[in-house]
């Protein structure tokens, strides 16, 4: 008799997408850092997989574009996909919206997100809610916790702030995915 799970197999992939323009930048550390409190208190395993939009910047109106391609293979089979934007001109990048035009409608169906936004005032906190997560749900993912949004000056605390954000949303998340979850952090 077969060990084998009969059935689909449920997704245990967490994201996080970077659409700075530069690599390595303070919003990969955020999506970075709020994915993995995400994928440890809604109990997913494996490492979180990073998606930098500035790797395949080029690619993303060239009619061969292999790389871009497999970043948004990656995003569209995630269970969890934390998109983090610094917020430019009081919006997301040009580089996030050039990368969520390659899917079609619905491409992004049964993918829970986590919009997030970097900048530099507390005034631009709007983009994540107001701008960012339509964008996402538009495309079919789900986006049922509240956005993480985070100033430049509030870096220092970074690892404090998702802690909280994610003692919140995890259960939520893990509910979704139908995933255990792990006892809240005590700290």
């Amino acid at each position: 008799m077969s060990t084998e799970t009969v059935g689909p197999q449920p997704r245990t992939e967490v994201v996080a997408l970077s659409s700075n323009p530069r690599r390595g930048s303070r919003t990969l550390l955020v999506a970075r850092t709020l994915a993995e409190q995400v994928a440890a208190r809604a109990g997913l395993s494996g490492p979180v997989t990073e998606v930098e939009l500035a790797d395949v910047a080029q690619q993303l109106f060239a009619p061969e574009a292999p790389d871009a391609d497999r970043a948004a293979a990656t995003v569209a089979g995630a269970a969890v996909v934390v998109v983090a934007t610094p917020v430019y001109k009081a919006s997301y990048t040009g580089l996030l919206k050039a990368f969520v035009d390659r899917y079609p409608g619905g491409g992004l169906k049964g993918t829970l997100v986590v919009p997030v936004t970097v900048s530099a005032s507390p005034a631009h906190a709007f983009v994540a809610e107001h701008l960012l997560r339509p964008l996402l749900v538009e495309l079919g993912a789900l986006a049922p916790t509240r956005p993480f949004a985070v100033t430049e000056s509030q870096l220092g605390d970074l690892d404090d702030l998702a802690a909280r954000w994610a003692d919140e949303a995890g259960p939520l998340v893990a509910a979704l995915l139908g995933t255990a979850t792990p006892e809240k952090r005590t700290s």
